[in-house]
């Protein structure tokens, strides 16, 4: 990796990381991660740091994801660079969650996937009128990760349901009801903002991007709680997708819809794992579970189908196998959610440098 894929800065009391890979819309690479990990835990322990800073290069976003491309590549060889990129990069997830200092993401722009996952579990979380936001994994074959299924179980309602189902992006207002940001700053005054946060201590970082905030813009998937709360209220996506036709809702009819063209047994599992991290208590303990079922998407027809149709032919005809809902069944499910040799093991220590 060229080092500068990823900008190292420290201005007066800030450090901040820019993800400089603004021609791949600055998706995350296996070296990137590690690069950020490795700075964050050398700024958690330096004193003359009061805050850190997260924001992308370019014009279009943050960050669309991890390169989805080198997982295509590893998966049709067997090569398990995949799990390897994965659990480093949960393991930055979990020291974003943990940091001991004001943690500020700048969510400008398009944010999605592995963006997610280096963005909303920081400490302050700002979007602006530019954010779009969405886990879009099902639409490849896979699963929401980085912890996405433990920001998206814990949004108001059926809310995250319905995001993770339909890979459907939040806006600004979305993002804020849904428990993924919690300030909105005019795009225009994120220059100011970084520049007065060079200044600032620990202490006084949340009032100062509170000084910045506008009131953010109402949520329209809010407005629609009354349909997604009771189609997304059952535990099975083929009672979802019919709950949803039957609605009388255009916008339910079209999620109907888009539910049923992502991979079969990616929503399945999908559903499966948003129930579980209800009850699950930590971002780790979520974690842990994606790491799971990401492994063993790694080996599904499904996941490779779905990044060649997305992003290498980009005839946005995946073939999915099963083809169907009715064919997924419960044991097919449940492998996805199996222990196996190859744990994620960050539920268990309290430092992630060990």
């Amino acid at each position: 990796m060229s080092e500068m894929e990823v900008l190292v800065e420290v201005r007066g009391t800030l450090g901040r990381l820019t993800l400089n890979r603004p021609r791949a819309l600055n998706s995350l690479t296996a070296e990137m991660v590690r690069v950020l990990d490795r700075t964050l835990s050398r700024w958690e322990r330096d004193p003359e740091i009061a805050c850190v800073l997260v924001d992308g290069a370019g014009e279009r976003g943050l960050c669309a994801g991890g390169d989805i491309r080198a997982i295509y590549d590893a998966a049709l060889v067997g090569d398990p660079a995949p799990k390897h990129f994965w659990r480093d990069e949960y393991r930055l997830n979990t020291r974003i969650k943990r940091c001991t200092k004001p943690f500020v993401a700048l969510m400008d722009g398009i944010v999605m996937g592995g963006g997610v996952g280096v963005s909303a579990h920081g400490s302050v979380r700002v979007v602006t009128e530019r954010t779009r936001i969405a886990m879009p994994e099902v639409g490849i074959g896979f699963v929401p990760d980085v912890g996405g299924t433990y920001l998206l179980s814990r949004a108001p309602g059926e809310l995250g349901t319905h995001a993770a189902l339909t890979a459907g992006q939040l806006d600004a207002g979305d993002a804020i009801r849904c428990g993924l940001a919690d300030h909105f700053v005019l795009s225009d005054a994120l220059g100011t903002l970084v520049e007065d946060l060079g200044s600032a201590s620990a202490d006084d970082v949340d009032t100062l991007v509170r000084r910045y905030a506008q009131e953010p813009p109402p949520s329209v998937l809010d407005t629609e709680r009354g349909w997604i709360d009771e189609c997304y209220g059952a535990d099975d996506v083929a009672e979802i997708v019919r709950r949803l036709q039957a609605a009388g809702v255009e916008s339910a009819r079209k999620a109907a819809e888009t539910i049923s063209a992502k991979s079969p047994t990616a929503v399945k599992v999908t559903l499966r794992a948003l129930r579980n991290a209800r009850g699950l208590s930590s971002l780790e303990d979520c974690l842990e579970q994606e790491y799971r079922t990401s492994c063993a998407l790694l080996s599904s027809p499904d996941l490779v189908e779905g990044i060649r149709a997305q992003v290498v032919d980009k005839d946005r005809d995946p073939q999915w196998k099963p083809a169907l809902l009715d064919e997924v069944g419960p044991d097919i499910v449940e492998k996805f959610f199996a222990p196996g040799d190859d744990e994620l093991g960050l539920s268990t220590v309290r430092e992630c440098d060990d």
